[in-house]
């Protein structure tokens, strides 16, 4: 991307993710670990070091935080190639930035629910960012099939990954990290990798290599 367009996405991922908005720079770091480490003990969140997924996310969690906060320093191996915008994360780690994303979507189910049963998916709007971790690493490491033996325990937890937008393909995925389409096999559909195509076409994003 160029300039204008990385900052146009990173106030979008902003915007939507909301109240659990996710330094890019920490989670890009936590990311390479977990390839490098996957499902072994220097892994920042594999589920099988932990009894259940609360505890895995709470460790990732820590890890996440030692980056975001630069309370460490990653290994060289994986520093840099990520957006960096200082002054707009120590913005957008502030509580009360984080609470007043609460407080409108409260605002908006006073608005426009129609039953008091619609008011229980609110934690699910607090926390979307933990909650889509959790599901790729936890599923994505547990439940499904392998199509390659990565030397871990990555699965393709779904064939059409409509819930996680081809996250779900985590076998595929670590098998080629650097492929920008997660589906490998003729009945696998990955929904994201059309979208980045399009993006190219009309150059928004510049695509280094398919």
């Amino acid at each position: 991307m160029n300039p204008f367009w990385e900052k146009f996405f990173y106030l979008l991922t902003f915007i939507t993710q909301g109240s659990s908005f996710l330094n890019p720079r920490a989670y890009a770091i936590l990311h390479r670990m977990h390839h490098a480490y996957s499902d072994t003990e220097k892994d920042p969140h594999s589920p099988h070091f932990f009894k259940d997924v609360w505890h895995m996310t709470m460790q990732t969690k820590d890890v996440y935080l030692q980056y975001a906060k630069y309370g460490a320093e990653p290994e060289k191996a994986f520093r840099g190639d990520y957006p960096v915008w200082k002054g707009f994360d120590w913005f957008s780690d502030l509580w009360i930035v984080r609470l007043s994303f609460v407080a409108l979507y409260i605002l908006f189910y006073v608005q426009f629910a129609t039953s008091w049963w619609m008011f229980l998916l609110l934690p699910i709007h607090f926390l979307m960012g933990p909650i889509h971790g959790a599901t790729v690493n936890w599923c994505g490491h547990k439940y499904g099939y392998s199509n390659y033996d990565n030397n871990d325990h990555s699965k393709n937890s779904l064939p059409i990954d409509f819930l996680m937008l081809g996250e779900l393909f985590q076998n595929n995925h670590h098998k080629s990290p650097n492929s920008l389409n997660f589906a490998k096999k003729w009945y696998e559909f990955d929904p994201s990798f059309p979208v980045i195509v399009m993006l190219d076409k009309i150059g928004i994003i510049k695509i280094r290599k398919l």
